[in-house]
């Protein structure tokens, strides 16, 4: 029992460090030599990345963010399991793709101030439902695309994914740790609500309509 406890207390701590990776940090680094926290909005984040460094490194950074949660829920539980006894799979995978939402949003190697969790917690409902992450998935879509603002999509696609799980008659486990990975994630929005509120938040245009050469 004690063995089992101590792979626990140690797979938990991996998984927060696999979310801790800073990707936006060392991406803003390596290629433009600034500290993304510096900058823009001051999130450690891939739409911060993307209006700070460019849409390559942007989508790189989002890629690794997802694969952060992917393999937390999928590779790294299946390794740590078979060692962890009267812990339910699922639950289990539930809990650690948490600690790997808490790594991104409150990471070591950047004195606790990293992203707010979107990414992360998309590859962790990759992983763990993707069923309900799809309606979930449609909703940011539709509001990012008629809006512009990456903040308002998140926030309305985080409430929404609850709201599905239990709609799809989910198992409570999952329900209950959606609900406290996506209260995390909005409550790091809460900058980004009062701007929206103000009329002040920054929109995120992916594709700029190309306008001809105007004659001199």
């Amino acid at each position: 029992m004690l063995m089992s406890v101590l792979w626990f207390l140690i797979s938990t701590v991996s998984a927060y460090l696999i979310g801790s990776f800073p990707t936006s940090f060392l991406m803003a680094r390596s290629l433009k030599g600034i500290d993304i926290r510096q900058v823009g909005s001051g999130n450690a984040g891939a739409t911060n990345v993307l209006r700070a460094v460019g849409k390559l490194p942007a989508l790189v950074t989002l890629i690794i963010d997802v694969l952060k949660g992917i393999f937390v829920v999928t590779i790294a539980a299946n390794i740590f399991y078979p060692h962890i006894e009267n812990l339910d799979y699922d639950f289990y995978r539930s809990f650690m793709g948490l600690a790997a939402v808490c790594g991104h949003i409150w990471p070591v190697w950047l004195n606790f101030r990293g992203g707010k969790g979107v990414a992360t917690t998309l590859g962790v409902a990759i992983g763990l439902a993707p069923v309900v992450l799809l309606p979930s998935l449609v909703i940011w879509i539709i509001i990012f695309f008629t809006t512009n603002y990456v903040s308002l999509a998140s926030i309305l696609a985080l409430i929404a994914f609850p709201v599905i799980a239990i709609a799809f008659s989910q198992p409570i486990y999952l329900i209950l740790v959606s609900t406290v990975i996506c209260s995390i994630s909005i409550f790091k929005h809460r900058e980004n609500i009062r701007r929206l509120i103000k009329g002040q938040e920054n929109k995120t245009i992916i594709f700029k309509s190309s306008e001809p050469p105007t004659e001199s």
